[in-house]
């Protein structure tokens, strides 16, 4: 089981110290030309790690993550200001959706792909109860946690929900943009105010600082994907 993996909001900083070293106040875009800006995820609990590769597909670099009873994620070494460049575009497509996946279960919280956006804690403007929780955390890991993520979702089941919360915190949210298997095998473009949705998502403002991770899990339902990313994205408009 995913334990404290599934709270990605509780985990990605620990494990990457550097993360904001650098606010990109213009945006950027990526197309895997090669992962020297992506950083991985693993976690402890987790032996088996999902792939990640790049392949040609034409003249494109693409973004290939193979999934196999395995969980481990991308982290992008740079963050945003999601004030500035709210708007975030990518394509991306699936070989399938898993049978025993479902957003609304612990058991099925597993995707062959989601699109983390993770907003940095700030201690300056949390209240007094939060700033006891993250400074113990920090104690111990040397780090602040995330405040909270939006999690875009290729969901395995067609719920009429756009938004749910993760099964395991409340603290991620997640945005329900394909669900089920009718569009799988195709190159899917999308393009999302991550400011608006976390307002809706969340009822209030984010933090100002953003970044992005890629993931593509299967070691709760342990069955196999691919996922595939052609490019990101984030800009003003």
């Amino acid at each position: 089981m995913k334990r404290l993996l599934i709270i990605l909001t509780m985990t990605i900083l620990l494990f990457t110290p550097s993360l904001h070293a650098q606010m990109l106040e213009q945006g950027f875009r990526e197309d895997f030309e090669t992962l020297s800006d992506w950083k991985p995820l693993t976690f402890p609990k987790i032996p088996r790690h999902t792939e990640y590769r790049i392949e040609k597909e034409g003249s494109k670099n693409i973004l290939v993550a193979e999934a196999n009873a395995s969980a481990s994620g991308l982290i992008y070494n740079k963050s945003f200001n999601i004030n500035k460049t709210p708007i975030i575009k990518w394509r991306w497509k699936v070989s399938n959706i898993f049978q025993a996946g479902d957003e609304k279960k612990k058991s099925g919280d597993d995707y062959p792909l989601r699109i983390y956006v993770v907003f940095k804690y700030n201690p300056e403007k949390a209240g007094a109860f939060e700033k006891v929780q993250y400074a113990a955390v920090k104690l111990i890991y040397g780090e602040y946690p995330p405040h909270s993520s939006l999690n875009y979702i290729w969901a395995n089941k067609k719920y009429p929900e756009n938004i749910l919360p993760n099964t395991y915190t409340a603290k991620a949210q997640m945005i329900l943009l394909q669900r089920g298997p009718d569009r799988t095998g195709q190159w899917i473009d999308e393009r999302v105010n991550a400011l608006a949705d976390y307002r809706k998502a969340f009822g209030a403002e984010p933090p100002v600082e953003a970044s992005i991770a890629i993931m593509a899990d299967s070691d709760n339902t342990g069955e196999k994907s691919k996922g595939y990313v052609d490019f990101i994205e984030v800009s003003a408009d």
